[in-house]
């Protein structure tokens, strides 16, 4: 497995208690906190805990609501069950340890190449008689996803400090902040500090200078809830960023040993919240195929999860369409509050069933 975030360690469980010995490499001896995944939904908390990992015993935010803001009063939204809110760093130690008691092995290196099943590394090589991709939106030289758009998505992240105000503002919520070329999904973390995830187009974060403290200025500005949430002290905060996101992108097609998994095998937009339940759905099916059929399964589950994400991926590519058009959202929202059952129905159509 290279890659020890939640699609490979998933993989790498399944195929412990199956009986193999899985080997996970991760440049990192301890997890990070990675830019994208804090939310949780109710089908990741299922598929978790099947995985031996509780996100409530981690200490996950509890999620109960979706707050929709554009133009005008914001759209309440219950979620069908609960969801959590868990930074990256808890949930993806939690699944390393998980991982490792059921038989998995780590080794630390920096991948630097991939050849068919040849892995070169920083300090090792390795021969593999199958290699699952799990690097999450990090591409490896060997291994890169198309990217055609003419003004593609980028990710920026901004973690802001415990407050007593964001406390009250986002308890049991999830928020999702729609722009004009963009998103800003804000929910808190175990800790009490707040995730504010966002998803713009190159343009928009150009026209401000390629800066992204000036792009969450200029969008403060034109959105008052939004500005709410960035309370005294945020331009201290650190900034992540990610370039060139393909979302909507999957693989149909892969040879046989390689299996890709999580983002390297299909990326949802992020507004959605799905990613995580993907990359473990992935993980699972991936290393089920191997049990049955070893390298050679490769190629039938990847097609088999290429057709599995593709509603899940067109109704969420959908959505972000619309949003990032300040036109339609005010007529989507206006509609949400007279029929709220509308955007239910499209937040199921996003789930992977």
């Amino acid at each position: 497995m290279v890659g020890a975030g939640p699609a490979g360690c998933a993989a790498a469980i399944v195929l412990a208690r199956g009986g193999a010995k899985p080997l996970l490499v991760d440049r990192d001896a301890e997890a990070g906190d990675a830019l994208c995944g804090g939310f949780l939904s109710w089908r990741t908390a299922q598929r978790l805990h099947g995985l031996g990992v509780d996100p409530e015993t981690l200490g996950g935010h509890p999620i109960e609501r979706l707050l929709l803001f554009g133009e005008g009063r914001p759209v309440e939204i219950a979620l069908p069950q609960r969801a959590f809110g868990l930074s990256r760093k808890a949930l993806d130690t939690a699944l390393r340890e998980s991982a490792l008691a059921a038989g998995a092995e780590l080794a630390i290196d920096t991948v630097r190449q991939v050849e068919g099943l040849h892995v070169t590394g920083r300090a090792h090589e390795w021969r593999a008689e199958s290699l699952f991709l799990a690097t999450g939106k990090h591409d490896l030289r060997g291994t890169a996803r198309p990217r055609s758009a003419k003004d593609p998505a980028l990710g920026l992240r901004v973690r802001l400090a415990p407050s007593s105000g964001l406390a009250k503002r986002l308890a049991n919520t999830i928020e999702l902040h729609l722009f004009d070329g963009g998103y800003a999904g804000i929910v808190l973390q175990e800790d009490g500090s707040a995730n504010v995830c966002l998803a713009v187009r190159k343009s928009l974060i150009g026209e401000a200078g390629a800066n992204p403290m000036e792009l969450l200025a200029r969008l403060a500005a034109g959105h008052p809830h939004f500005a709410l949430r960035l309370e005294a002290g945020w331009r201290e905060a650190r900034v992540d960023t990610i370039g060139s996101v393909p979302y909507g992108w999957s693989a149909q097609a892969t040879e046989p040993g390689v299996f890709r998994l999580g983002d390297q095998a299909a990326v949802i937009p992020s507004l959605a919240g799905e990613g995580i339940d993907i990359a473990l759905a992935s993980g699972i099916a991936a290393a089920e195929a191997w049990l049955t059929g070893a390298a050679e399964a490769a190629p039938a589950y990847q097609q088999a999860l290429h057709e599995r994400v593709r509603g899940p991926l067109m109704w969420a590519g959908a959505a972000w369409g619309l949003a990032e058009r300040p036109a339609i959202t005010r007529l989507g929202l206006a509609a949400a509050r007279l029929a709220p059952g509308l955007i239910s129905r499209l937040v199921d159509a996003t789930r992977l069933h």
